[in-house]
């Protein structure tokens, strides 16, 4: 790796000495710079960087959750490809070590640029800390990290920090690096609460389901469904979300199917009992541990919407550093899990039957928060229904004040494609006009695929042409490769010229790791 010299601006503070309105104070003021800096990095100077600090939070109780961690925080090194600007330098910071062969296989990927050359401008730094504590608050416990950090960064006015979740951990971080973060203030993070993003759909006059939001208690969620079910009688099941959900684990389904013909003095203390026997949608959470964190941060009830045909799309935007709006892209949202809540994946683009209905209210949402002083990427979810006339109406459900799932596999095609989305039509262009389309995932996974090695998936790629051909603008890219063996789980994008080649070359991918898994698996009975 190339040592560089620091610059010689100020010292940052010393945050120990600040307390939380004077932080908040200190990082506006560091904001200010990012317009100057992002300007900056589009003219190809010779001290530009980033810093990226890919990290999440993780349910500790989870089995492995240390390891999986990491996983996640590799998932974010498709921002491996901005190296093919010449002079970008960019530092990565991961709470381990990362392979050498995954690093290879990322680099592999840069279109024009040879390896060796990116590798020079690529520092890699490891904490050494495998636990589950997120890796932005294991890099706060250890200064001297984070001065090594600073040492890397040629010069502080032309870099910017590039996070997964933006909380008061990056905020800090952006502080004693002095550099500002292109992400929302974590002060506006209750926009993107459950309960937030209700009242901001309701103050932008944004469709979403009937319900309410601001409850803290089970008994709050009763009250709540008495009095929808005054407004709507026909309503046959609700959703319970947490605050602070993700990916839908948050959810739980209550099932209101018969209360109309219960008698009205039984009826509250029979959706009291239907609330305490709602179905998770996380299957390891258990009833008091959910009601707990439900006190804790609360949450919102909501109508589960139905309809003859109903699907879960998202729309992707940023808001820019002068405070304009683009929109990015349109998912179709692959569902799972105990009741179809949990996300899985997705395919781009979202159907152009519906994908102009979202993004108009998409776009409204993101003036209000480019109004907010949101910055940087984020996501909307909604649920789209068609009628019996073949009409379709949309509801905005969730605001992700985050990069998301559908964040690292549209970057990644627009990353090794340099197309764009095209809102007008729905479409995903390349520069001579070509369509692409993806399906993506983060969740392949099985118990038969620990089978695998990270070595057997690049001698598997290599035989079986599971990799990106630059010829074709087509093929597999993978992600989250790390949690193969422990986990049997991994990620992967299928970029195809049209959604059917996608989503063969999709199948085609898990097929083939599934009966190398299996082959594997039959080696290891050998004897000898």
């Amino acid at each position: 790796m190339t040592e560089l010299k620091t610059d010689t601006q100020r010292p940052a503070p010393h945050l120990s000495d600040l307390d939380e309105s004077e932080r908040n104070h200190l990082f506006s003021r560091l904001q200010e710079r990012m317009p100057a800096v992002w300007d900056a990095v589009r003219l190809g100077l010779k001290d530009e960087s980033v810093v990226v600090v890919p990290s999440v939070t993780l349910d500790p109780t989870v089995p492995g959750a240390g390891s999986l961690s990491q996983a996640f925080e590799e998932r974010l090194l498709f921002l491996l490809l901005l190296l093919r600007q010449p002079w970008l330098r960019m530092i990565y910071v991961t709470s381990m070590p990362i392979k050498p062969s995954i690093l290879e296989y990322y680099l592999a990927l840069l279109p024009g640029v040879i390896p060796s050359h990116a590798m020079a401008r690529l520092n890699l730094l490891s904490v050494g800390d495998s636990s589950a504590v997120p890796l932005s608050a294991k890099l706060l416990e250890r200064p001297r990290m984070l001065s090594k950090i600073l040492a890397m960064i040629p010069n502080r006015q032309r870099c910017h920090l590039i996070p997964y979740s933006p909380t008061a951990l990056e905020r800090d971080i952006a502080l004693t690096l002095d550099i500002p973060m292109f992400a929302t203030d974590p002060r506006l993070a209750e926009l993107g609460s459950k309960t937030g993003c209700r009242r901001l759909f309701a103050e932008e006059g944004v469709q979403h389901p009937l319900g309410v939001e601001g409850l803290h208690s089970f008994e709050d969620v009763t009250d709540s469904i008495m009095s929808m079910l005054e407004e709507r009688p026909s309503v046959d099941e609700v959703i319970v979300k947490l605050n602070e959900g993700v990916s839908g684990a948050g959810n739980a389904l209550v099932d209101l199917r018969g209360i109309a013909d219960t008698a009205d003095s039984d009826r509250r203390s029979e959706v009291a009992q239907r609330v305490r026997s709602m179905q998770l949608e996380s299957p390891t959470t258990p009833m008091a541990a959910y009601e707990a964190k439900f006190e804790q941060n609360g949450g919102v009830v909501e109508e589960r919407i139905v309809g003859v045909e109903l699907l879960s799309p998202s729309v992707q935007l940023r808001v820019m550093p002068d405070r304009s709006v683009e929109l990015l892209s349109t998912h179709d949202q692959l569902l799972g899990g105990t009741s179809g809540q949990s996300y899985l994946g997705c395919i781009f683009p979202a159907d152009r039957a519906y994908s102009r209905l979202i993004s108009a209210p998409a776009i409204t949402i993101a003036e209000r928060l480019a109004r907010e002083g949101a910055l940087g990427r984020f996501a909307i979810d909604f649920v789209v229904k068609r009628d019996t006339g073949g009409r379709w109406s949309a509801y905005a459900i969730e605001l992700n004040l985050r990069k998301g799932g559908t964040t690292h596999p549209f970057l990644t095609l627009q990353f090794l494609t340099d197309g764009s989305y095209d809102g007008a039509s729905g479409r995903f262009l390349l520069p001579g006009g070509a369509q692409r389309h993806l399906v993506a995932t983060d969740h392949f996974e099985s118990s038969e695929l620990r089978a695998l090695a990270v070595e057997d998936l690049f001698d598997i790629v290599a035989r079986h042409g599971l990799h990106f051909d630059q010829s074709r603008q087509a093929g597999v890219v993978f992600h989250m490769i790390s949690s193969l063996t422990e986990h049997g789980r991994i990620g992967l994008t299928a970029v195809g010229q049209s959604p059917e080649e996608a989503m063969r070359i999709y199948e085609h991918a898990q097929h083939v790791l599934f009966a190398e898994a299996a082959t594997a698996r039959e080696e290891s009975r050998l004897p000898g």
